[in-house]
């Protein structure tokens, strides 16, 4: 006779489909039960707010922020109050298809957000979503879904790393400010090395390492790779300026004559037997030549032909616009020519003034002559009689009249000085 066994082997327990337990889910139950209501001066768009500050800092990327936003939105004021839970008990289907996505993005993007802490779940039994609200009242009378209650916890923690975000966010700007700032003074040291003749060589070498750091600035470089492009940058500005000092001419005059030009308080008229003026007049020692200690002499160029070498650097920032003063350092200690050449420089785009018209106007005036033809054609917008209207041809019929020899751009500054001074009186 044949005997059929019945004997079944041992079978290993499967999960009935419920959530899996763990520490931080235990935790995020908690602290909705305790959960007192949000303090009265933090509304539940506060913390959005702060989520959206702080963003990647803390861990949450675009997509979470948006599934975090649309969900904030099914919640009011009285879920987020004591005795009450902000629970979002909307259909996963209907999450999905409003933000044209699939439910299972839905489900990984709320999985992120429980581990950073900022959601947790109120399941029912069969895990649907579902809840009523009391007409009356606008209360819940009962929800499934997504708690919002731990969100409230991470309040602090989010306030720290959103500081922590923004002295990065300082740092990293200020770094990029102080390179630009470099970055303007190399440039203004290789234009002077090419109008003195500097060697070939060297410049093109200066000029081939000032090429291969003026990258962008954009933030996807960190703050540390942001510190050793300014530390390269330092070194090429130390090294223009010790080039410049080895170009620079040994005499105030580039071609090697004197100038002869008579004392200022000598008398007007014609010597009885000289037919020039002494070269000598006037004693070194003499008051009208003694040097300003607050400001440093204006480089000899062409612009002295043009009046421009009668014009100080303080007489230039009194005449210039607020638009032209907002470009210069704002750094404490004396403002020098580089400084407000550079100004100038700077404020030519604003204008219309092309890269060639500056560098036909620092070849006519100099680089001090053509400073002062962009502080005219800034001011003479300003005009409220006969405006700039047209001011890259303003600034290019000033070249060719200093080219003509009939530009005196002293006089055009001294008349500002005099209606702005005639103003304030007034």
């Amino acid at each position: 006779m044949q005997t059929i066994s019945t004997h079944r082997p041992p079978t290993t327990m499967t999960g009935g489909g419920g959530r899996i337990g763990s520490p931080a889910y235990r935790e995020s139950l908690l602290q909705s039960d305790d959960f007192t209501g949000l303090e009265e001066d933090v509304g539940r768009y506060d913390l959005l707010l702060l989520v959206k500050r702080v963003g990647k800092a803390a861990g949450f990327t675009p997509r979470m922020i948006q599934l975090l936003d649309y969900y904030m939105a099914f919640t009011t004021e009285q879920d987020w109050e004591e005795g009450s839970r902000p629970i979002v008990f909307q259909s996963l289907s209907r999450t999905a298809l409003d933000l044209g996505v699939s439910e299972r993005q839905i489900q990984k993007l709320e999985k992120q957000l429980f581990q950073l802490g900022a959601i947790t779940y109120h399941d029912s039994g069969n895990h649907k979503r579902y809840g009523q609200r009391d007409p009356a009242t606008g209360r819940l009378l009962f929800a499934f879904g997504v708690d919002l209650t731990p969100l409230a916890y991470l309040r602090e923690e989010l306030q720290r790393k959103l500081h922590e975000k923004q002295l990065y966010d300082q740092a990293w700007l200020g770094t990029k400010r102080e390179i630009s700032w470099l970055r303007r003074q190399v440039r203004s040291l290789l234009l002077e090395l090419r109008e003195q003749g500097a060697s070939p060589r060297a410049l093109h070498e200066l000029e081939a390492i000032y090429n291969e750091i003026a990258v962008q600035l954009r933030t996807h470089i960190g703050l540390s790779g942001l510190r050793e492009l300014l530390q390269r940058h330092h070194e090429l500005h130390e090294r223009c300026l010790e080039t410049v000092s080895l170009a620079a001419p040994r005499t105030g005059n580039s071609d090697g004559t004197t100038r002869k030009r008579s004392c200022t308080s000598e008398p007007e008229f014609a010597h009885y037997k000289y037919t020039t003026p002494s070269i000598n007049i006037c004693s070194p020692q003499d008051t009208c030549f003694q040097k300003s200690v607050a400001e440093p002499a204006a480089p000899e160029e062409s612009a002295s032909a043009s009046g421009g070498d009668h014009v100080s650097i303080a007489q230039m920032v009194t005449a210039a616009s607020e638009r032209y003063r907002s470009h210069l350092p704002l750094r404490s200690g004396t403002l020098t020519w580089d400084d407000v050449i550079d100004a100038a420089y700077r404020l030519r785009p604003h204008l219309g003034v092309s890269q060639q018209s500056w560098g036909e106007a620092c070849h006519v005036v100099g680089r001090v002559g053509a400073a002062l033809c962009v502080l005219l054609t800034d001011r003479g917008i300003d005009r409220t009689d006969d405006p700039v209207r047209q001011p890259a041809a303003y600034f290019r019929g000033m070249v060719n009249r200093a080219r003509a020899g009939e530009l005196r751009l002293h006089n055009s500054v001294f008349g500002l000085l005099e209606r702005e001074a005639q103003g304030s009186r007034s």
